[in-house]
C-alpha cells in the first residue's frame, strides 16, 4: 500500500481547535479516552468471537498496554482488540464521530457543547483528546485477516494513511507529546491517572511487568460476598472520611434502566462538606466500568450530597467530552430510583437503628431539611425524618411530626411551632403561655432553616403548621368585654408607639404583660438576629403588641390612662411595655440606652432615691 495523504473535513479541522480549547476541562482526560477505547475494542472482538472463534488468532491474553519512552518522548496505548483495516481506520479517525456533517459540528457551536450525545466506545471524538497533549499521532492497527495499517496527522489539515508495521491484531496509538506534555511520560503519573480514571475497569491496564488497575468493581459484586470491612474501607477510599459509615445501599436496578450502585450515609459530616459550603451532590458516575466524572451535579438533588458512592450505568447519553451528562427521561429516572432508595434508608434507618440515626440527624439534619424547599415530589418522605425538640418533652429528647400528630388532643387542627435560637430561650417564651395553659405542645424549631423550610411543606397529614408567635389566635369570651374597658387606652398606645402595626388583646399571654407578633408570613426576631449577624439587610417590619389584660403591670398602666391622660409618666410606661415584649422574646430593644433609663428611673422611684 501507498502512501495516501487525505484532508480532514473542513468542519473535523474545527472540531479539533473546539476540543482542544473548549470540550475538555482538564486534558489529563485523553488517557481516559485512550483506555476507553482500547477496551471497547477488546469487548467488541469477544462479541464478534462468540460466532467466529477463528478472528481470535489464538490470542485471547487480553491487555491494555502503556509505554512511555522519555528520549523519544512519546507515550504508546495498545490493546489487541479489534483492530481496524485500511476502510476503518479512514472512516473512524477521518470522520466526526462517524458523521462528518457540518450539522453536527453546527449543533457543538451552538450549545457550547454541553448538550451532544457521544456513544461510549466509539472511535470518534474521544480519540481526537489526543491532540492536547501531543503534536503528532501514530495509529498502528490491524484487524484480523487484513494487513497492517498505519495512520499519521498533526492534527492540523490532514492525515496520512500507509502500510503499517505492526504483527498482531489490534491497535496502538502513539502520541508524540508536547513539550509541556513532558509529565506524560512519568511512571507515577500514568499510574495515579489509571488509578483515578480506570481502575475498575474489567482488563488489565499495565505497563511493563506492573498491572496498574485493581479490577476489583466492589459495586459489582454480590453484597453476600462483600464483608463489613471491605464496605468501609471502600467509602473511606472515595470519601476520605476516617469514619466508618453509618449506613451503606447496595442494588441492581434493572427493567426500563439498567445501574448499580453502591452509595454510602456517613455517620457524621464529611471531611470535605466541612471545608465547602458548596450545593452540590459528588457521586462518582462511571459508564461500564469506566469513570466519567464526580462533578455531575445532577445525578441526585443537592440536599443528599452527603451521600457519598458509584453510580454505574450500562449506558447513558453523554455529551462529546464526557465531562456533562444531558438532561434525559433516563437520567431522570435514575435520579428518582437513587433518591427514593436513599430516603426509604432513611427511614427504615430511623425505625430500626434509632440511635444511629439520631447521630446521623444531629451532624446532616439540616442539609436533609432543604429538600422541603426543592424537592415536591418527595415532601411527605423528608417530612418523615425530620425530628424536633418539643414542650411536652425534657431538653435534647426529639420527636417525630408523625408522633406530634397522633398525640394531638381533640379538636386541634395545627402542629404548633416556635422557632428559637436555642431551647432556654424557646422554653421561657411568653408565646408559649397560653399554649402551655391549654395543655397543648409546641414543638421546638432550634435551627436556622426551619423557618425557611417549614412554610414550604405547608401541612403534614392533613394538619397546617401554626407559629406560635404569629396571627392571631382568636378572642376569648372574656376578651370581649375587657375590649371596652381598653379601647381607649389601646387607641392611645397605636398613636404613642411607632414600628407597630396594631395593637390588641393577647389571648395568648398568661403570665407576660405583652408580645410583639408577626403575621403569618412575616420574619421572625430569630431570624433577623441572624441575618443582621450575617450582615444582611434585614427589611423593616411593623409588628402587632399584644397585651395581657390581667397583668397587673397592663392594669395599672390602664389605670394611669383613666386617671390621667396627660399624665408624662404614661408615655414612658407604654414604652416600656413594648421593650419588655422585645426582652421576653430574646430580641434586642429599639433604644437600648432609653430603654436603660427608663428601668433605672423605675428603681430609683421605687427605692425612693
Amino acid at each position: 500500500m501507498s502512501e495516501k495523504t487525505m484532508e480532514f473535513k473542513t468542519e473535523l479541522s474545527q472540531l479539533l481547535h473546539l476540543i482542544t480549547h473548549s470540550l475538555y476541562s482538564h486534558r489529563e482526560v485523553f488517557l481516559r479516552e485512550l483506555i476507553s477505547n482500547a477496551c471497547d475494542a477488546i469487548d467488541k472482538i469477544r462479541f464478534e468471537a462468540l460466532t467466529d472463534a477463528a478472528l481470535l488468532d489464538g490470542d485471547n491474553d487480553w491487555k491494555i498496554t502503556l509505554a512511555a519512552d522519555k528520549e523519544a518522548k512519546t507515550l504508546t496505548v495498545s490493546d489487541n482488540g479489534i483492530g481496524m483495516n485500511e476502510e476503518v481506520i479512514v472512516r473512524n479517525l477521518g470522520t466526526i464521530a462517524h458523521s462528518g456533517t457540518k450539522a453536527f459540528l453546527a449543533k457543538l457551536q451552538e450549545s457550547g457543547a454541553k448538550d451532544n450525545p457521544e456513544l461510549i466506545g466509539r472511535f470518534g471524538v474521544g480519540f481526537y483528546s489526543s491532540f492536547m497533549v501531543a503534536d503528532k499521532v501514530t495509529v498502528e492497527s490491524r484487524m484480523h485477516g487484513a494487513p497492517a495499517v498505519r495512520w499519521v496527522s498533526e492534527g492540523t489539515g490532514s492525515f496520512t494513511v500507509s502500510e503499517g508495521t505492526r504483527e498482531t491484531r489490534g491497535t496502538s496509538v502513539t502520541l508524540h507529546l508536547k513539550e509541556d506534555a513532558a509529565e506524560y511520560l512519568e511512571e507515577y503519573r500514568l499510574r495515579s491517572l489509571v488509578k483515578k480514571f480506570s481502575d475498575f475497569v474489567e482488563h488489565p491496564v499495565v505497563m511493563g511487568e506492573e498491572t496498574l488497575n485493581t479490577r476489583k468493581a466492589i459495586w459489582l459484586r454480590g453484597k453476600s460476598d462483600i464483608t463489613a470491612e471491605e464496605y468501609n474501607e471502600f467509602y473511606k477510599h472515595i470519601s476520605h472520611d476516617f469514619n466508618d459509615p453509618a449506613e451503606v445501599i447496595h442494588y441492581n436496578a434493572e427493567g426500563a434502566i439498567e445501574f448499580k450502585a453502591l452509595l454510602f450515609i456517613p455517620e457524621k459530616k464529611p471531611f470535605d462538606m466541612m471545608m465547602s459550603n458548596e450545593p452540590k451532590a459528588h457521586l462518582n458516575l462511571y459508564v461500564q466500568r469506566v469513570f466519567i466524572s464526580n462533578e455531575f451535579e445532577n445525578l441526585l438533588p443537592a440536599y443528599l450530597r452527603f451521600v457519598k458512592g458509584v453510580v454505574d450505568a450500562a449506558d447513558l447519553p453523554l455529551n462529546v467530552s464526557r465531562e456533562i451528562l444531558q438532561e434525559n427521561p433516563q437520567l431522570d429516572k435514575i435520579r428518582r430510583n437513587l433518591t427514593g432508595r436513599i430516603l426509604k434508608t432513611l427511614g427504615d434507618m430511623k425505625l430500626q437503628s434509632y440511635d444511629k440515626y439520631l447521630a446521623f440527624y444531629r451532624e446532616l439534619g439540616p442539609m436533609l431539611k432543604e429538600g422541603l424547599q426543592t424537592d415536591f415530589e418527595n415532601r411527605e418522605k423528608i417530612a418523615d425524618l425530620l425530628l424536633f425538640e418539643s414542650s411536652a418533652a425534657e431538653a435534647g429528647k426529639v420527636r417525630s411530626l408523625a408522633d406530634y400528630v397522633e398525640s394531638l388532643k381533640e379538636g386541634q387542627n395545627e402542629i404548633i411551632y416556635l422557632a428559637a435560637e436555642h431551647r432556654a430561650v424557646a422554653e421561657k417564651s411568653p408565646f408559649l403561655e397560653g399554649f402551655k395553659a391549654d395543655g397543648k405542645e409546641v414543638l421546638f424549631m432550634l435551627d436556622p432553616i426551619d423557618e425557611f423550610v417549614l412554610p414550604q411543606l405547608g401541612e403534614y397529614k392533613g394538619k397546617k403548621f401554626k407559629a406560635a408567635n404569629k396571627g392571631d389566635l382568636g378572642d376569648s369570651e372574656k376578651l370581649k368585654d375587657e375590649k371596652k374597658k381598653f379601647e381607649g387606652f389601646i387607641g392611645f398606645i397605636k398613636e404613642k408607639l411607632k414600628g407597630v402595626s396594631e395593637v390588641r388583646l393577647s389571648t395568648r399571654l398568661k403570665e407576660s404583660p405583652a408580645c410583639l407578633v408577626g403575621d403569618e408570613y412575616s420574619m421572625s426576631p430569630h431570624i433577623e438576629a441572624m441575618m443582621r449577624r450575617m450582615g444582611q439587610p434585614v427589611p423593616e417590619m411593623e409588628r402587632v403588641l399584644e397585651l395581657n389584660p390581667s397583668h397587673p403591670v397592663v392594669a395599672a398602666v390602664q389605670s394611669m390612662y383613666e386617671a390621667d391622660k396627660e399624665n408624662p409618666k404614661l408615655g414612658e410606661s407604654v414604652e416600656l411595655l413594648r421593650d419588655l415584649a422585645h426582652v421576653a422574646e430574646g430580641s434586642k430593644v429599639d433604644d437600648p440606652s432609653a430603654f436603660a433609663s427608663r428601668i433605672a428611673g423605675l428603681m430609683a422611684r421605687d427605692l425612693g432615691a
